[in-house]
C-alpha cells in the first residue's frame, strides 16, 4: 500500500482528532446536544457551499451529484448512527472528561469498526493489518489508562464517549456501503440531515442559541473537522476497505492529544512517546502492506469517478470529451486476474 492510498485516511484523523479539543473548548457556552447540531451543520452547510461551486463551475460534473435508490437505506442508517447518536453522545462525554482523556478514549472507534468490518462483513484482513492494528489500539490504550488520564475522567463520560465510538463504527461500515458515490455529497447529506435533526431536538427541549461567537466557532469546527474529515475518511473507504481506514483512523487521538498539549501546555510524559511510537509503527506496518492473489470480479454496474485503467474498458454510451477522471454510470463484466489489491470498490470478494 503507498502512502499516498493511506493519505486521505490520516488526513481525515488529523482533522477530526484536532476537532475534539477545539469541541471541548465549546462545551462550556453551548448545550451539549446544540453543539452536536451546529458541528453536523457546520460540515453540511460548508461542503454544499462547495458542491454548489463545483456544479456552477463544471455542469457535467454537477449532473453525477446523486444517489441510487439502493443506498438510501445505507445512508439512513449510517446518518442515524454517525449522525445523530454519536455526535450527541460525544458532546455528553465531553462535559464529564477532559479533552485530552476524550481524544484517547475515541481510540476505541478503529477497533469497533475493524472488528464489525471483519466479523460482519466479512472484509479480508491478513496478520500484518491485523498486528498493525494491535500496535496502534495498544498506543491508545496506554495513554487512555494513564494515571493522568485516569485521574481527570469520570466512569460515566468514558462511557458515553465509548458509546460514540459503537455509533461511529456501525457508521463507517454502513457508509462503506454508499462510498462509490460522491464523497463530498455523502458527507453533506449525513451533515445536513444530523445536524438539523440535533439542533431541531436541542432547541425543542429547550436550549437557547448561544452567541454569535461561539455559534460561528462550531459552524467552523464542524465544518473542518466532521465534514472535510467524513469526506476524506469515505474516499478511503473507497480505496482501502472500512477495517484499514479505520486502523488509519484510529490516530486521530494522537492529533487529538497534541491539540490538547498546545491548548493546555504540559510536558508530554513517556507513556506518550511509547504510544506516539506504536502507532507510528502500526501505519508503517500497513502501508508496507502487500495483497495480490488470482480473483474474479463479478458483474457490477455504478458510478462514481474513474480512469480508464484495468477496470474500467467499458464503452460510452454518451458523448465525452476525453477528460479524465471522469463519472458516469457504467457497467463492469466478469474479469479474472492478478495483481496488488485492497478491499476497495471494485474488489469486495471473499477469500
Amino acid at each position: 500500500m503507498s502512502a499516498r492510498s493511506a493519505s486521505p485516511a490520516l488526513a481525515a484523523a488529523l482533522l477530526f482528532g484536532a476537532s475534539t479539543p477545539l469541541a471541548k473548548l465549546l462545551t462550556g457556552d453551548v448545550q451539549p446536544l446544540l453543539l452536536a447540531g451546529l458541528l453536523y451543520l457546520g460540515s453540511g452547510i460548508g461542503l454544499g457551499a462547495v458542491l454548489l461551486v463545483r456544479a456552477l463551475r463544471a455542469p457535467a460534473v454537477g449532473s453525477t451529484m446523486r444517489l441510487a435508490r439502493g443506498d438510501m437505506p445505507w445512508l439512513a442508517g449510517a446518518i442515524v448512527f454517525g449522525g445523530l447518536l454519536g455526535p450527541a453522545l460525544l458532546m455528553w462525554g465531553l462535559t464529564q472528561t477532559d479533552a485530552a482523556s476524550a481524544s484517547l478514549l475515541l481510540n476505541v472507534e478503529g477497533v469497533l469498526t475493524a472488528v464489525i468490518a471483519w466479523v460482519v462483513f466479512k472484509e479480508n484482513a491478513d496478520r500484518q493489518v491485523v498486528l498493525g492494528m494491535v500496535a496502534i489500539v495498544a498506543g491508545g490504550a496506554l495513554l487512555s489508562w494513564g494515571p493522568q488520564a485516569a485521574a481527570a475522567s469520570r466512569p460515566a463520560g468514558a462511557l458515553l464517549i465509548a458509546g460514540a465510538c459503537l455509533c461511529w463504527a456501525i457508521d463507517n461500515n454502513l457508509t462503506r456501503k454508499v462510498s462509490a458515490n460522491d464523497p463530498m455529497l455523502v458527507a453533506c447529506l449525513k451533515g445536513l440531515i444530523a445536524g438539523a435533526c440535533n439542533t431541531a431536538l436541542a432547541l425543542g427541549s429547550g436550549a437557547g442559541l448561544p452567541p454569535a461567537g461561539p455559534t460561528a466557532a462550531a459552524l467552523i469546527v464542524g465544518f473542518l473537522g466532521y465534514g472535510l474529515s467524513l469526506t476524506l475518511f469515505v474516499v478511503g473507504l473507497r480505496t482501502l476497505g472500512t477495517a484499514r481506514t479505520g486502523a488509519y483512523f484510529s490516530v486521530a487521538p494522537l492529533f487529538g492529544v497534541i491539540v490538547s498539549l498546545v491548548l493546555w501546555p504540559q510536558p508530554p510524559s513517556m507513556p506518550f512517546w511509547v504510544a506516539a511510537a506504536l502507532m507510528s509503527l502500526g501505519v508503517w506496518l500497513h502501508v508496507r502492506e502487500r495483497h495480490s492473489h488470482v480473483h474474479t470480479h463479478l458483474p457490477l454496474e455504478h458510478a462514481h469517478r474513474h480512469r480508464h485503467d484495468e477496470h474500467h474498458r467499458h464503452r460510452h454510451d454518451v458523448s465525452w470529451d476525453g477528460k479524465e477522471p471522469h463519472a458516469h454510470p457504467h457497467r463492469h463484466e466478469a474479469l479474472t486476474h492478478e495483481h496488488p489489491h485492497y478491499p476497495d470498490i471494485h474488489h469486495r470478494h471473499s477469500h
